[in-house]
């Protein structure tokens, strides 16, 4: 149990921090999609060992799903991701000299920034068509980044991602 806490802390922590976005063809027909594949020499945008972490967390979870990884797919999975800094906190400490005599004032101020640029790994999912080459599903997820982080964190952010983006396909209609 205690090798098991650490697991459910990072899962928690990592699934709170993921948005995900969804977009998809309305009139898709989602029932026709049973088997899927991945684009030839995709460029994932992402280490070779978080690419197979990644796709392993795609195809362990659409087993679930009940869909299979196939060779003559009914649909292919392109997924690109990239990484950037973002600076959300505005926080500084100012420092600051002045001095005046008479009816003549000066001073200088500086902000120092406190803390690290944030990096933010955004992976985007598209679901297309293997017989008309068409778009009909997409997801967009966004999350904080760790570049140093473990072997183990990468995995279970990756499959925290993954089960994210899965949850809501295929779409319910509304």
């Amino acid at each position: 149990m205690k090798k098991l806490l650490p697991v459910i802390f990072l899962f928690i922590c990592f699934s709170c921090g993921v948005r995900v976005h969804y977009d998809y063809e309305k009139t898709t027909d989602f029932t026709q999609y049973q088997s899927y594949s991945y684009f030839l020499n995709m460029n994932t945008g992402l280490s070779e060992l978080d690419a197979k972490r990644l796709f392993k967390a795609i195809d362990e979870t659409m087993a679930l799903k009940g869909i299979s990884l196939a060779e003559d797919s009914d649909f292919i999975i392109n997924i690109e991701s990239s990484t950037y800094q973002d600076n959300r906190s505005n926080s500084t400490v100012g420092v600051g000299v002045g001095g005046g005599g008479g009816n003549v004032g000066g001073g200088i101020s500086v902000g120092i920034p406190i803390g690290q640029a944030n990096v933010t790994r955004q992976i985007k999912f598209d679901f297309v068509d293997a017989k008309t080459n068409q778009l009909f599903w997409q997801a967009i997820s966004e999350g904080s980044f760790n570049p140093n982080a473990t072997p183990e964190k990468r995995e279970a952010a990756l499959q925290s991602v993954v089960e994210k983006v899965m949850k809501n396909y295929p779409p319910v209609a509304k």
